[in-house]
């Protein structure tokens, strides 16, 4: 087990660590609807948000995943979490979901069992002040992730939809210094130059923006404040810390390639210093894949996997725009409560 009685009394691990592109010098950054690219000025010039904390927040949660065989790596064998299938196949994750256990696929559907299973054991939080230790054992029991990246039970049936927790580990990174690198292309047609452009014939130019940056940096906040005050007991909260910090170590090891211009790494993968507490060394790989191991064992009777049936029709966005009659039409059974 990693020695890590130096964090005994901090209340954050705060990580600011240097990246850079693989190749080259431009990157293209995280975009939003009718914004775009997210640049922003402050007291020391122009800064750009490449990647946001909520897309890391499930970045961090994917390098946890073995997509080839539907389940948790290796060494995190026994963690909790709930699967869902569909027709007898894998369908989703928890740990794949962006909601995480407030997935609609485990929560509404019409397989209620895992919803009502969910119920009692929330059990006696549906008024006054919400028992946070009671609640973060019950997601340590079904889904271990959401007390690291935080969940939104907004279901009033649960507690009145009063049930979240907040992020403890949250990321984001940052580009200063940025400048707009122009550039562009045409998609061609070799066949018909001047075809029809609206029916996606035809040569069709475009421009594009990338950027260069003096720096990028990959900000980390892990809260411990936050994890001791869950209050589920000195081996849950080294569970809760090692997770935290293994899905960092293994996010700066593996793909840091965000979008298809958009392929960085740290400049010191080696040496990942936090700034508080000055000095501590993110653990290395393996080190952390052992201790994790050995931190899940000592808390499996805390931890269980899950499974939930998703047998409803996956409609399409377009079928919620049915008129009332045609709503009376479906049976009681097919109807949202």
């Amino acid at each position: 087990m990693l020695d890590l009685s130096s964090l005994d009394n901090v209340n954050r691990i705060l990580f600011s660590i240097p990246l850079r592109p693989i190749q080259g010098d431009r990157f293209q950054p995280t975009g939003f609807p009718s914004l775009g690219a997210a640049t922003y000025q402050t007291r020391d010039g122009q800064k750009l948000l490449v990647e946001s904390s909520q897309s890391m927040a499930n970045r961090l949660e994917s390098v946890c995943w073995d997509t080839a065989n539907n389940k948790p790596i290796g060494c995190l064998d026994g963690i909790s979490h709930v699967t869902v299938t569909r027709k007898g196949s894998f369908l989703t994750d928890s740990m794949l979901e962006s909601h995480r256990i407030n997935s609609p696929y485990l929560l509404e559907g019409k397989d209620r069992a895992f919803f009502d299973q969910l119920k009692a054991a929330l059990g006696g939080l549906e008024e006054g002040p919400i028992d946070r230790k009671k609640l973060a054992e019950v997601l340590l029991k079904f889904d271990v992730g959401s007390l690291i990246h935080g969940v939104f039970l907004a279901k009033k049936d649960l507690a009145g939809g009063r049930l979240r927790i907040a992020r403890a580990l949250s990321a984001f990174i940052e580009a200063s210094g940025v400048r707009v690198a122009a550039s562009g292309g045409v998609k061609n047609d070799h066949v018909n130059p001047s075809g029809d452009t609206k029916a996606g014939f035809g040569n069709v130019p475009f421009s594009r923006d990338e950027f260069v940056a003096d720096s990028i940096v990959c900000h980390v906040n892990l809260d411990l404040a936050q994890i001791r005050g869950y209050g589920l007991g000195k081996d849950a909260e080294q569970l809760l810390v090692l997770l935290a910090l293994h899905r960092l170590r293994r996010l700066l090891d593996g793909d840091l390639r965000l979008r298809t211009a958009c392929d960085l790494e740290p400049i010191d993968r080696d040496q990942i210093l936090a700034s508080r507490p000055n000095g501590f060394a993110l653990p290395s790989l393996p080190d952390l894949e052992s201790a994790v191991a050995t931190a899940i064992k000592k808390c499996t009777s805390s931890l269980t996997h899950t499974t939930v049936k998703f047998e409803d029709d996956l409609k399409k966005a377009k079928d919620a725009g049915k008129s009332a009659d045609e709503e009376s039409d479906e049976s009681e059974d097919n109807k949202e409560e």
